[in-house]
């Protein structure tokens, strides 16, 4: 049994998304972040971060104590080696899918949220900001889409932890949609994806009413100004 410490965010759905694509048995633990609850004690011992996702998977390979992972990419890895599925098993394909989910982890994700952070949810609008991100993301958007030129999915024929890893934050402010009609491999593959039924079933696991409250003053302390955290030594 897996215990995923979650909240509906675009890395919270990596993990879902995986979840729900395997079939696999799982908990959901809600962890709050405009409350704080990631600078919990309890929860800094299995995300040092301060970040969730995280998992405790309960039944380890090899067998043992419960095995804990944060890091959104780190827990897409193991999971798919553990249970052999969404990522290639030979060893070419395999560096593929890491330079890609890794890609993702590095620079998709970062600048993306950087955008919306700027664009959305900065007290001040930075023309600056705004410009050097907005045009950052589009530039990996043209990464992307050059990639899935004649592939279905990112790394072949095959979807992938690539896959779920990128496609949660392919524009994911509806209050600052980007605009993907110069990307059409990217829009088509993000169709793709939209449709398949575990991707239904992994957002609807964060429909729940805290996650679509407005943002507060007091949460957006919390979230960007790190109001609440906790020093560890």
């Amino acid at each position: 049994m897996i215990d995923l410490y979650y909240w509906p965010t675009p890395n919270g759905h990596k993990i879902t998304l995986f979840l729900e694509e395997a079939g696999l048995p799982y908990t959901i633990r809600r962890v709050d972040i405009g409350k704080g609850e990631q600078f919990a004690p309890e929860f800094l011992a299995i995300s040092p971060n301060g970040k969730m996702p995280a998992i405790i998977d309960h039944e380890p390979r090899g067998g043992g104590a419960p095995l804990s992972v944060f890091e959104s990419g780190a827990i897409l890895f193991y999971l798919a080696r553990k249970y052999g599925k969404f990522v290639a098993a030979d060893p070419r394909g395999m560096v593929t899918c890491l330079e890609w989910l890794f890609w993702q982890v590095g620079g998709l994700g970062p600048m993306t949220g950087q955008y919306g952070h700027f664009t959305v949810y900065a007290p001040e609008k930075i023309p600056y900001a705004i410009e050097r991100y907005t045009r950052e993301a589009r530039r990996l958007l043209g990464v992307l889409d050059a990639r899935l030129r004649g592939r279905p999915f990112i790394c072949g024929d095959d979807y992938t932890i690539a896959d779920m890893a990128c496609y949660p934050w392919i524009s994911p402010y509806t209050r600052a949609a980007l605009d993907l009609a110069s990307f059409a491999e990217v829009a088509r593959w993000r169709e793709t994806i939209r449709a398949r039924p575990a991707t239904a079933r992994a957002y609807a696991q964060g429909d729940f009413p805290a996650a679509r409250a407005e943002m507060s003053a007091a949460e957006h302390e919390i979230l960007f100004a790190g109001k609440g955290q906790t020093p560890q030594a």
